[in-house]
């Protein structure tokens, strides 16, 4: 437990935490895709830009394989930074916490069994509307389902995405809300000047308030789906929403789809609280009285350059790593130094293997 930061609510955030520890946890990561990840400058998500469309169903392959089948490696740029979904392998192996995948419109299906929601992937905001209203309203519904019947089988729910270009359509989707939202990058340098440029040129075609109105004009599939499984879970069990930005974005939502406040806590890595060109903490004070808790995992003290990175600015979180950490932690009381030292272990296999 002294591995892990509350902020907000720092009561609500205590009582969450005694509440889960040492119970039943039960991983999800939801996979989907954006257009807008094919803006050049967005994301550092996959190699190039033929390659990011790649980068969700690899990394679900990834977690169930320890390798990929949709590409011939795991996940990383050309100088060695991995994939976040290596932090959350290790830490969900380390704690033998089970986990599921859900597909709600990847471009490419990864090779594994998976929840399927039919949705189809989102559209360039900057270009065109990312979706049809009928399937903002349908991923809402099939997220419901999906959020029933995880909820009803486990203790903790955690959910934690893959997106690559999803931290610019959840910006979007906020400041549609009229929520002042700078938002984190998986680039050191933040292009927020470029995100800014495409959230505002996305937000003059609809003056629409109405919640899933802004969702089908800016958003993005995994936006919806994860809100309808939150406002189901959150009824039966508690609820982990592991990453940082684009669960901004669904709590946002979640004032039209529902969820019980007290059931509900962010998980997140440091790198994303202390995100200097970003306002997180802010963001989600703004939006739900909900605890934010936070995971140093201790990359800078690694020696491995591509994972030291992370402390460096790169990537800083996704596919549920912080959540997935201190899930680890909660429900074994393994320590993040421990987790760095499988997780170096784990980066060094990647490796040799490729």
């Amino acid at each position: 437990m002294n591995d892990i930061q509350i902020f907000g609510n720092k009561d609500k955030g205590q009582n969450f935490v005694k509440s889960i520890e040492k119970k039943r946890f039960l991983f999800s990561l939801v996979i989907s895709y954006t257009e807008t990840s094919e803006i050049p400058g967005i994301t550092i998500a996959g190699t190039n830009l033929d390659f990011i469309k790649f980068t969700p169903p690899a990394d679900a392959e990834y977690l169930h394989y320890g390798t990929c089948k949709c590409i011939d490696s795991v996940p990383m740029t050309p100088d060695g930074k991995p994939t976040p979904a290596l932090l959350t392998k290790v830490a969900l192996e380390c704690a033998s916490i089970p986990h599921i995948v859900i597909n709600a419109g990847s471009k490419i299906i990864p090779d594994i069994p998976f929840f399927e929601t039919g949705l189809e992937h989102g559209k360039n905001i900057q270009k065109e509307p990312a979706l049809d209203r009928y399937y903002v309203l349908r991923a809402v519904e099939h997220g419901r389902i999906i959020g029933r019947t995880l909820g009803a089988v486990t203790d903790c729910l955690v959910i934690g995405e893959s997106i690559p270009g999803g931290t610019t359509t959840a910006m979007a989707v906020l400041k549609g809300f009229d929520i002042n939202a700078n938002v984190s990058s998986s680039i050191p340098k933040n292009p927020l000047e470029l995100k800014n440029k495409v959230v505002n040129d996305a937000l003059k075609r609809s003056k629409s308030k109405d919640a899933y109105d802004v969702i089908a004009n800016v958003g993005d599939p995994m936006i919806p789906v994860v809100a309808g499984m939150l406002s189901t879970a959150s009824q039966t069990s508690k609820v982990l929403l592991a990453g940082g930005t684009q669960m901004a974005a669904v709590l946002a939502l979640g004032h039209s789809t529902g969820f019980d406040e007290n059931n509900i806590a962010i998980g997140t890595t440091s790198y994303i609280v202390n995100d200097n060109s970003a306002n997180f903490l802010d963001t989600i004070k703004e939006i739900a009285d909900i605890p934010i808790l936070s995971i140093d995992p201790k990359l800078d003290d690694s020696k491995i350059h591509g994972l030291k990175s992370y402390s460096d600015g790169f990537v800083k979180e996704g596919a549920g790593a912080g959540g997935a950490m201190i899930s680890a932690i909660l429900k074994t009381g393994i320590t993040s130094e421990k987790l760095l030292e499988k997780t170096e272990e784990e980066y060094q296999r990647v490796i040799t293997s490729q």
